[in-house]
């Protein structure tokens, strides 16, 4: 644990194992097989040819040679052929075999390509979700940090559906329509003149740097009205809203640090330290760091992530940030992307980070 996804060269990224997705005669002669075997070098070629054949779904491990990663593991794909043919029964074991090999093999950090896609057709609204669904499949039995190398965006296709759904939702919260972000460079306006702290757009991605700029001067404008208020409220009220307790409870919960509540909520959902780390897309050592040392700060990501992974809702979310200084604002796109998915209880951490993998946004987790 755990998996991310990253717009990186598969044959640069320093990790213990590489996966390629090759043919049956491991040739290298298109595609990420080709970039490999070039920046691997000629004994990689010789490699291989020990090796064949390849049959599909299967997976053979070889020494890195030239790249940076120790080793390759060779996987051969099925090609698309409407989806009648078993290609989701070969893809799977492609991904499945290929990791179970790294775990053999010592391996604790593995990068995979989109296997399938490209030239061998694999359909784009497919690629991504599946090979997400499989990893996270295998990593709930093993510990390995995964990441999915996407080369680039033309790589597969994400959800339109959801895409608009939360272009929709971060419009919805926003006090201010700006049509065209993208010509703000060439009209250079006075960002200030939108005194209320709000924006947005339909497509988020594009946020240039003076907007950026912008959103976080508002935002930690915001986040310091939002803690005193969500204070405020919970005093004036005599109790905490998420948890029922008395104003003299209340101030004993507030005076808890990070760890000492997510410890807490923990023993409250019934969960164990495992299943809450890997729920959250955190990695052990990272889990516990937080264990062994009440003291320690982690991001907002990974603080979030455990909010996700706890299923809270947005008042204990803010509850729970609230003790690392965080909050989860109206002006971030990150925080707007979160408030969608904690609106809509949908707690997957793994199909909250493709949409902020599409939005560019920072994933959750800690890795």
């Amino acid at each position: 644990m755990p998996l991310v996804i990253v717009k990186k060269d598969i044959t640069k990224m320093k990790v213990d194992a590489i996966v390629n997705t090759t043919n049956e005669s491991m040739t290298g002669i298109s595609g990420v097989d080709y970039a490999i075997h070039t920046a691997a070098g000629e004994k990689l070629d010789k490699a291989c040819e020990k090796l064949v054949p390849l049959g599909l779904g299967e997976a053979k491990i070889t020494k890195g040679y030239n790249l940076p990663s120790k080793y390759v593991i060779h996987t051969s794909g099925p090609i698309w052929k409407g989806g009648l043919n078993g290609e989701s029964v070969i893809l799977r074991s492609c991904y499945l075999e290929s990791l179970k090999l790294a775990v053999n093999n010592g391996c604790d950090t593995v990068a995979v390509p989109l296997i399938s896609s490209g030239s061998y057709g694999y359909p784009k609204d497919k690629v991504l979700a599946f090979a997400v669904s499989t990893i996270k499949e295998f990593l709930e039995d093993n510990e390995l940090t995964v990441y999915i190398c996407v080369y680039d965006k033309t790589s597969y296709t994400f959800s339109k559906e959801l895409y608009q759904d939360i272009c929709d939702f971060i419009c919805e919260e926003d006090s201010v329509m700006i049509e065209d972000l993208l010509s703000l460079e060439s009209r250079r306006v006075d960002l200030d003149y939108f005194d209320d702290g709000a924006f947005c757009c339909q497509s988020p991605r594009n946020f240039d740097r003076d907007v950026q700029k912008f959103a976080k001067r508002k935002t930690l404008q915001e986040d310091k009205s939002t803690q005193k208020t969500l204070q405020e409220e919970r005093i004036l009220s005599g109790r905490n809203s998420a948890y029922g307790l008395s104003l003299e409870d209340y101030v004993r919960e507030r005076d808890k640090g990070f760890a000492e509540r997510l410890f807490d909520l923990i023993d409250e959902k019934g969960m164990t330290d495992v299943e809450c780390y890997k729920k959250a897309n955190v990695d052990r050592r990272t889990f516990s760091k937080i264990k062994s040392n009440p003291s320690y700060r982690p991001s907002k990501q990974t603080a979030v992530a455990f909010a996700i992974s706890l299923e809270l809702d947005l008042d204990e979310t803010q509850e729970l940030l609230s003790t690392l200084g965080f909050v989860l604002s109206r002006t971030s796109v990150f925080d707007k992307i979160i408030r969608y998915f904690i609106h809509n209880k949908n707690y997957d951490i793994f199909e909250i980070n493709q949409a902020l993998f599409e939005f560019d946004q920072q994933l959750l987790g800690m890795f």
